[in-house]
């Protein structure tokens, strides 16, 4: 659920609205979009919203891969991925409306806590191969899975978020594979440095083997300064295990840190992995008729379309100061309650006196 506490839209004389949202704070920003934090201003409801350059989507020919990539995770109803709901776009810009989770990152988590319990970081870890899974069924491949993309709601329910948009300019090629390295260095698959070619799904599960690493030992596996020193050692899968990681543990993350692809573990056999089902919970889906109508407008209209909202700022007069009872009175020339007091303070002494 989005939240619906109010903090976050910003402060002075005037506020951005687009459509019926009303925009904040930055919450993010990559090379092709920026994040907002927005409000509804019908329901009240707190949201977030990726606003895309289109401009830079035309110049970088994007336009179909986004659409279907949108289409995609509009129809995407997972617990565990942040929720998309609507798409707008003006003459320059395009609007993303996704849910938006109070949980903070679990990156913060283990920057606060350190490495996680086993049993917790399994909780976590299943939630990711959950969403991992159901999006590569729905040909989304996420590409730069690391502990910052994935949140954490009021519940503390793991949600993954850019899930499919996260590396927009990608293309799957004739031969199937992908072909653009992206992603952060350490979290990556040795196949997508080699820039060879890459299979999506088993790319995003090595990157889910390195965060569930990260979980358990509280730093990372493949870490240097060098990046060429950092790439060997993913080449290699040149790492070593903490001594509190379990047997089980460790067989698993061997298995998927497998540096050939070929040979790598699957998600099917992940989901059959006797450590990773224990205290396993299928995640439950909601089945509901979703309309791509707000995509398929976007996308196929002239720049003179209706359906353009406009980004405009709406100034406010300033705010009423407030005042407490006490204050108002003391500014209050013409307004005198001594007597108020007085009388009180008679009746007081007569209550001492009896």
């Amino acid at each position: 659920m989005a939240s619906r506490s109010s903090s976050g839209v910003g402060g002075g004389s005037g506020r951005t609205r687009v459509g019926r949202y009303e925009l904040g704070r930055t919450l993010g920003e990559g090379t092709f979009a920026k994040v907002k934090f927005a409000r509804n201003v019908e329901t009240g409801e707190n949201m977030a919203i990726k606003i895309l350059d289109k401009e830079k989507v035309l110049k970088h020919k994007m336009i179909g891969q986004i659409k279907r990539e949108i289409s995609t995770m509009k129809l995407i109803r997972h617990p565990n991925v942040i929720r998309m709901y609507e798409v707008m776009a003006s003459k320059t810009k395009i609007y993303i409306v996704m849910e938006f989770v109070t949980g903070g990152e679990l990156f913060d988590k283990i920057a606060t806590k350190g490495r996680l319990k086993e049993d917790e970081a399994r909780k976590y870890f299943q939630q990711l191969i959950n969403a991992v899974d159901y999006c590569h069924s729905r040909g989304v491949y996420h590409r730069d899975l690391k502990p910052e993309n994935l949140l954490l709601d009021s519940n503390g329910v793991l949600k993954v978020s850019d899930f499919g948009l996260s590396a927009l300019p990608q293309q799957v090629r004739e031969d199937g594979l992908l072909h653009t390295t992206c992603g952060t260095p350490n979290y990556v698959a040795p196949e997508v440095i080699n820039n060879k070619g890459y299979d999506g799904a088993k790319a995003d599960l090595w990157s889910c083997g390195v965060i569930l690493f990260v979980l358990m030992a509280g730093y990372l596996p493949f870490e240097e300064s060098n990046l060429v020193s950092l790439y060997k050692k993913i080449f290699k899968a040149e790492f070593s295990f903490p001594p509190w990681f379990s047997s089980s543990a460790k067989k698993l993350i061997k298995r998927i840190l497998d540096p050939n692809p070929s040979t790598r573990i699957k998600i099917a056999e992940v989901l059959e992995n006797d450590w990773f089902k224990k205290g396993y919970q299928p995640p439950v889906f909601e089945h509901e008729d979703v309309s791509l109508d707000d995509i398929n407008a976007i996308f196929n209209e002239s720049a003179d379309s209706p359906n353009l909202v406009v980004e405009r700022r709406e100034e406010r007069p300033a705010a009423p100061v407030t005042m407490n009872a006490f204050e108002l009175i003391s500014k209050s020339q013409g307004l005198n309650l001594g007597s108020l007091f007085e009388k009180q303070m008679v009746r007081v002494l007569d209550l001492t006196q009896e």
